[in-house]
């Protein structure tokens, strides 16, 4: 049985990469950007790009959250220790990152649920298909677009300006 899926992204929380339950209800009046990720996949350079945006949009709004997931050809085998040491040495990486989970099937976690019905892919399809999905949402907590693992982060910038400007 599959849990119930979220009324709100705010009503989501999930474990970081140190262990400690974050409450999603932290990133109210956010531009969040949700990234599935894996250390051995053909996309994880793309954690550079991420980190770009980050660098660039965090003082203005803009929070990363990183989710390692191993559900795509065992590309995330690593624990929480290694994952964190490996974002960090090979990438730079200051984002938050949390524990792994699965995006797919009857263990999907809450948060990807909610995301995947928010924001159907091609086709109307609600599956992740690999690594490095990825999800923006506004401050307001509305799923705004649903990117594939082939669109690099640089490639989300005008979007995420667009809903960091302040509304008139």
């Amino acid at each position: 049985m599959t849990a119930q899926i979220p009324a709100s992204i705010y009503d989501v929380s999930a474990t970081g990469l140190d262990g400690t339950s974050v409450s999603f209800n932290t990133y109210k009046d956010k531009v969040l950007l949700i990234v599935n990720t894996a250390s051995q996949c053909g996309f994880t350079p793309q954690y550079q790009g991420l980190q770009a945006l980050y660098d660039q949009y965090a003082g203005q709004g803009l929070v990363i959250l990183g989710f390692p997931c191993n559900q795509f050809g065992q590309q995330e085998p690593g624990n929480a220790d290694q994952i964190q040491s490996f974002c960090e040495t090979r990438f730079g990486v200051s984002f938050p990152l949390f524990q792994k989970i699965e995006v797919n099937g009857s263990n999907a976690h809450p948060l990807y649920q909610y995301l995947k019905k928010a924001a159907p892919g091609i086709f109307g399809t609600e599956g992740i298909k690999w690594n490095f999905t990825k999800f923006l949402v506004d401050r307001n907590g509305t799923v705004v677009k649903r990117y594939p693992p082939t669109t690099k982060p640089e490639e989300l910038e005008k979007d995420i300006q667009g809903l960091l400007m302040p509304k008139k």
